[in-house]
């Protein structure tokens, strides 16, 4: 007979597509025969997706458009309110399918209900977030960019990053106290990794952290990609040099349309993914436009990718062993593209600076070097002996053989 199966709720924050399509594949790598998932998740996405083959249970995430102000803002992501929602949400779900492990894609909430519970809990994040890694934090698109200009803001910033950091941290901690929790620390890494579990959604080889506890593993990138070819797929050429062009869902749709026609007034073949439903199909001034495109597919068509440099797209162009060229604007962005720069497999823009013409020089150099290409083909190789639906599956049954982790103290940055 088979051992009965092990039930998992997989939580994830719909503030972007790239959260919930991270936690869709992950729920989709995981053995049905062996394992009862089930997504919990704000619906706001879901009708983008096929058939999923699990259940689906709706809770609230805050409004995508309100989050991504406060970011570009410097406000705190979430108010103490908000998160109060979210952990009686999740609680609720908690208590109703009692699971044996809880996952979390960027559900902060579960910090505190998951510990109320006494479930094993593991987040799902990006290394650059760890508090074992050394990223350089670059100064994003905020009010003091535009006024000061990149380079005096970035002083500021670096000054008064700790203070933001600790005001960002300031909501959960309240609301981890209120239930009786300690706080985990006035960090913004903190906030983001804190878990019995911290799995990093990328490659050691690509962002590094430095001794980090048996309890923070790698498990590599989560590479999605979903939609149909549009009608105009089969009329593209061949042997064309060829730009994929997205900001997802979370980007800016005017340095969506600059880049993609100024590439296309390099002679470029530019597919665009709006990311917008609704927006019309079809081809415009030379750029092939669909709402979606099947990234991958996409990816791998293209000689470039240009996108926002959020971590989604970032390792849908490495899968496919193309290129990157970013135009970040939050910081998570800039935290990824800084480490793809610095492995030469991508370059960027701040999008505070982008303009048709430093687009148009930055894609000239980057064609005219096969350095470029070479690095994402090595990444693109270690992503596929990476295997992360294998890597998170081995991870879950060591997590539901283990039950809570005894946590290290995380070292102080």
């Amino acid at each position: 007979m088979q051992p009965p199966r092990r039930r998992l709720l997989i939580f994830a924050e719909a503030i972007s597509l790239a959260h919930v399509a991270r936690a869709v594949t992950l729920a989709q790598s995981l053995d049905s025969a062996r394992y009862d998932v089930h997504l919990v998740c704000d619906p706001r996405y879901l009708s983008l997706f096929d058939e999923l083959g699990f259940p689906v249970h709706a809770i609230r995430s805050i409004n995508s458009a309100v989050f991504h102000d406060r970011l570009a803002e410097g406000s705190p992501l979430y108010t103490t309110t908000e998160l109060h929602q979210y952990v009686q949400e999740d609680l609720r779900m908690i208590t109703e399918w009692q699971p044996h492990l809880v996952v979390g894609d960027f559900r902060l909430s579960l910090s505190v209900s998951a510990r109320l519970t006494g479930v094993p809990y593991a987040a799902v994040t990006n290394a650059y977030w760890s508090p074992y890694a050394r990223p350089r934090f670059l100064v994003p698109e905020l009010p003091i960019t535009e006024r000061f200009g990149p380079h005096v803001a970035q002083g500021l910033f670096s000054l008064i990053r700790p203070l933001v950091f600790a005001q960002q941290a300031y909501a959960l901690n309240k609301v981890r106290r209120d239930y009786g929790l300690p706080a985990v620390g006035y960090n913004l890494k903190h906030i983001f990794s804190d878990a019995d579990y911290t799995l990093y959604a990328d490659l050691p080889q690509l962002v590094p952290t430095i001794y980090p506890p048996s309890h923070h593993r790698y498990i590599g990138p989560v590479v999605w990609s979903f939609g149909k070819l549009p009608s105009w797929w089969s009329s593209l050429r061949d042997n064309v040099r060829t730009a994929y062009v997205t900001m997802g869902t979370s980007g800016r749709e005017d340095l969506t349309q600059m880049a993609a026609h100024t590439l296309a007034g390099m002679g470029w073949q530019v597919l665009m993914a709006t990311a917008r439903p609704g927006s019309v199909t079809g081809v415009r001034g030379g750029v092939w436009v669909a709402n979606f495109l099947p990234g991958m597919r996409a990816a791998s068509k293209a000689d470039l990718v240009v996108c926002n440099g959020g971590s989604a797209a970032v390792y849908q162009a490495l899968a496919a062993g193309t290129p990157v060229l970013g135009i970040p604007m939050n910081l998570d962005q800039y935290l990824m593209m800084h480490y793809l720069r610095r492995f030469e497999s991508g370059d960027y823009i701040r999008a505070g600076l982008a303009t048709a013409e430093l687009v148009t020089r930055m894609v000239r150099r980057m064609d005219e070097s096969a350095q470029y290409k070479t690095r994402a083909v090595q990444l693109r190789d270690q992503i596929f002996h990476y295997r992360a639906g294998e890597r998170f599956q081995a991870c879950v049954d060591d997590i539901l053989h283990k039950g809570p982790a005894v946590l290290a103290p995380a070292i102080s940055t």
